[in-house]
């Protein structure tokens, strides 16, 4: 099979990387680079320092990564294309109608979009019954979700053979059976910040507390545990009797956090600017971006 991703950016660099572990690809790269490969190597050389990769595995991957702009050496043979430009719509639309003019008939097409609709992104290509969406968490090379996305359109046959790529090549896809807002996973992550940021905003509890919350309390049983099994667990009954008491006085905000404007009001954007939700020194920024990529690493060890 031959895998073509669109963009060399963050994650068209990590996609190819998870694909060409066992498949050839090329990248389709949309601007000019002095080593088009430094994100890969950068990605192996910090999995190999913690033990969850060798340098021979790394010289494989590489070896079977081709970056051109040319479109027809990148679209001609390909088994399926998978685009990682920005999320913009129109963006988007453009890239998979285009993308039909060069590939063949029973090419899969799929987008990496987090939240924007599938139907919409695929509403100007002819084929739509091959156009679905494939969404990987960044660091796509590290998480195994990826969130397999059903259009009204879709052929089932094409749904399947993307399960089973996504599954040869170490990922866990899961299918959206329906095309809605958020998918699966988005769906459920604001769901939790939505309520997490109400009780910022209203008092209740600060940031830190919060994360906290999480972090060392449910956080801790969900890479085992998730909420159906977790309710199944302790028992219909007592799921539906903390529901009937606590939902009418959850979070229900149709609209972000006013404390989302004020933050941006005053050019507080987190990480980017040192204050966000909380203050943050540039050591404590490195720090929290090397506790996630090790405990990643450690997951796929």
């Amino acid at each position: 099979m031959n895998i073509t991703v669109v963009g060399s950016g963050l994650m068209g660099n990590a996609l190819a990387q998870v694909f060409a572990s066992i498949y050839p690809v090329k990248v389709l790269a949309v601007v000019d680079e002095d080593d088009y490969y430094a994100p890969v190597k950068m990605n192996f050389d910090i999995m190999i320092a913690a033990g969850a990769a060798t340098k021979e595995e790394k010289e494989n991957v590489i070896s079977r990564i081709t970056y051109t702009k040319d479109k027809t050496e990148a679209y001609s043979d390909a088994d399926f294309i998978i685009e990682c430009v920005p999320e913009i719509m129109e963006l988007k639309q453009k890239v998979l109608a285009e993308i039909e003019n060069y590939c063949k008939v029973d090419t899969i097409l799929a987008t990496n979009t987090s939240v924007m609709s599938v139907t919409e992104i695929a509403s100007l290509c002819k084929h739509k019954e091959r156009v679905l969406g494939a969404h990987f968490w960044n660091p796509g090379h590290l998480i195994p979700l990826v969130e397999v996305v059903k259009t009204e359109y879709a052929d089932d046959k094409y749904i399947d053979m993307t399960m089973e790529l996504l599954k040869k090549v170490g990922k866990k896809p899961i299918l959206c059976k329906k095309d809605v807002p958020g998918f699966v996973a988005n769906r459920l992550q604001h769901a939790l910040w939505r309520e997490a940021f109400y009780m910022v905003e209203n008092g209740i509890a600060d940031a830190k507390t919060v994360d906290d919350a999480c972090k060392y309390g449910p956080g801790l049983r969900w890479p085992v545990l998730g909420p159906m099994e977790n309710s199944d667990m302790v028992s219909i009954q007592l799921s539906y009797n903390i529901h009937n008491y606590i939902l009418k006085y959850l979070a229900d905000n149709h609209e972000p956090s006013k404390c989302l404007s004020e933050m941006l009001e005053k050019g507080d954007n987190g990480f980017s600017t040192g204050k966000g939700w909380q203050e943050w020194t540039a050591e404590e920024i490195v720090e929290s971006n090397k506790n996630l990529r090790e405990h990643l690493i450690n997951n796929i060890k």
